[in-house]
């Protein structure tokens, strides 16, 4: 293996730490784990009209079981050292997910994925949750770069990185297809040297 592939040896599985970790005395994150796939299911599917409109996997989950699956897979990631997801409760009601896409430590660098129950959109939420996400890259991961890609259509979810005073760097086109379209999708990037300057965070 190439030098240039390799993690850095300072950085080392640290979700851990991070959970259970509370944003305030309404809302927590804990880890994803499999005793949370029956509630997160019922959650994704009384909300799937919301969530389809933006995540192209939400047709491909259909009972609790393909919860349990993609569990596992959130699982190895974070065996794999390569991220962890989080879901997020509100007054202990579980009320959506964040996390990794995965990390390239190579580079030092992840992109963040995320999203939350209509009842619980409009309060500051997800960007608190982002915010926890992103301190905990630059801190306890020491990555130098978190990215967030969203469709340019989707007002809310561009909002987050807008208001954590992520940098707009473009726009990639066609870039992922949604049931039966491609939508385009904006950048947003924040650096580790840019965060808590400048009114970022």
């Amino acid at each position: 293996m190439l030098l240039a592939q390799q993690k850095p040896k300072a950085v080392r599985p640290t979700s851990g730490t991070m959970f259970p970790f509370r944003l305030n005395e309404e809302v927590s994150l804990e880890l994803l784990d499999l005793r949370h796939a029956e509630e997160l299911f019922r959650v994704t599917d009384a909300n799937r009209e919301q969530l389809r409109k933006w995540l192209p996997w939400v047709d491909g989950s259909q009972s609790a079981e393909d919860t349990r699956a993609f569990i596992r897979c959130t699982r190895k990631q974070l065996l794999d050292d390569n991220g962890f997801q989080a879901v997020i409760r509100v007054r202990g009601v579980l009320a959506g997910v964040v996390g990794h896409h995965g990390i390239n430590w190579a580079n030092r660098s992840t992109s963040l994925g995320y999203w939350l129950s209509k009842g619980a959109q409009g309060r500051g939420i997800m960007t608190d949750a982002c915010r926890a996400f992103t301190g905990h890259a630059f801190g306890a991961l020491d990555l130098n770069r978190v990215e967030i890609r969203c469709a340019t259509e989707n007002g809310k979810s561009r909002a987050i990185p807008a208001r954590l005073r992520f940098t707009r760097e473009g726009t990639v086109r066609e870039e992922e297809w949604l049931h039966d379209h491609f939508v385009d999708h904006v950048v947003y990037g924040m650096l580790a040297s840019k965060w808590g300057t400048d009114g970022a965070a």
